[in-house]
């Protein structure tokens, strides 16, 4: 199964055993900030309370959903419908539908009373070194210069051909291969919304370490795990009127959410999820759980 197959499938199994939301509504920042780092996610928000994240700049996503009649109808859909978009659909229903599994992993890290230790670290720590070769899937800025800095190698893969080309201390290129002889990679999460996760673990198959981060690096870490990915880092939404009213207006919302990392080791697993959302329990009951 795919990475998107696999989420939805998770999510399934958590429907037959405790009661999912549904949609409460979409929210989209201004189409104009489109260009602006403001302007880069969406909010799918479910009634719960739950938040998830999806990019909206592949394909002209973000002006296709401000029109999109789906967005208009998608107030009280059962979540679990919406997240399967994310593995049958394309376009902006699966924009959309990335953002419903991402909601409802929120969802369930509620219910288990869950909630993963806030990182402190922007490049999910990668810990550059002299001697490394650092591989950026999608460029990150500021987080180039602090590699550059540190005294690694360092190589961007991008898909705009507006990007690509030298800079200082480091060059962005639109071929993946050129990742090959890396050994730390730090990955956008927008691999999950293009489908080129696989492909591209598959040349960073000599890497030791694969931090995937961003704001909709916010699904179950377990298909991600399972395939070599060595750490999650997504965004915890904690305050949400305030949220809303940036996103929709085009500011930094960046100050009512914060940045959670998720390890193999320190993470506790679906199955242990599942089983304190059924039951009720704290997250500290997951201590002696088989």
């Amino acid at each position: 199964m795919t990475v998107a197959q696999e989420l939805v499938a998770l999510l399934e199994r958590a429907a037959g055993r405790i009661s999912l939301p549904r949609v409460r509504a979409l929210h989209l920042p201004p189409v104009a900030g489109a260009a602006s780092k403001n302007g880069e996610f969406c909010a799918l928000e479910l009634d719960d309370g739950a938040f998830g994240l999806s990019y909206v700049l592949l394909e002209d996503a973000l002006a296709l959903l401000a029109a999109s009649p789906e967005r208009q109808g998608l107030g009280g859909l059962e979540a679990l419908g919406v997240a399967r978009w994310f593995a049958d659909e394309s376009g902006v229903k699966r924009t959309i539908g990335f953002a419903a599994v991402n909601a409802l992993t929120r969802t369930l890290f509620e219910r288990a009373q869950y909630e993963p230790g806030t990182s402190t670290d922007s490049i999910g720590l990668l810990d550059p070194q002299p001697g490394d070769h650092v591989g950026m899937i999608g460029f990150f800025p500021p987080l180039a210069g602090r590699i550059v800095r540190a005294g690694a190698r360092l190589t961007v893969v991008e898909l705009r051909t507006d990007l690509a080309g030298p800079r200082a201390g480091f060059r962005i290129t639109l071929e993946a291969e050129e990742l090959r002889t890396c050994n730390k990679v730090l990955s956008t999460s927008t691999v999950l919304l293009n489908d080129t996760l696989d492909r591209m673990l598959e040349i960073c198959r000599g890497a030791h370490y694969f931090a995937m981060i961003g704001p909709s690096a916010g699904c179950l870490p377990d298909p991600l795990f399972a395939r070599g990915v060595t750490l999650l880092g997504g965004n915890w939404i904690v305050d949400r009127d305030r949220f809303c009213a940036a996103l929709t207006s085009g500011e930094s919302w960046g100050r009512y959410a914060r940045k959670y990392a998720l390890s193999h080791e320190d993470y506790p697993g679906f199955d242990n999820l599942l089983r304190l959302a059924e039951a009720g329990q704290p997250a500290g009951g997951l201590e002696g759980a088989v």
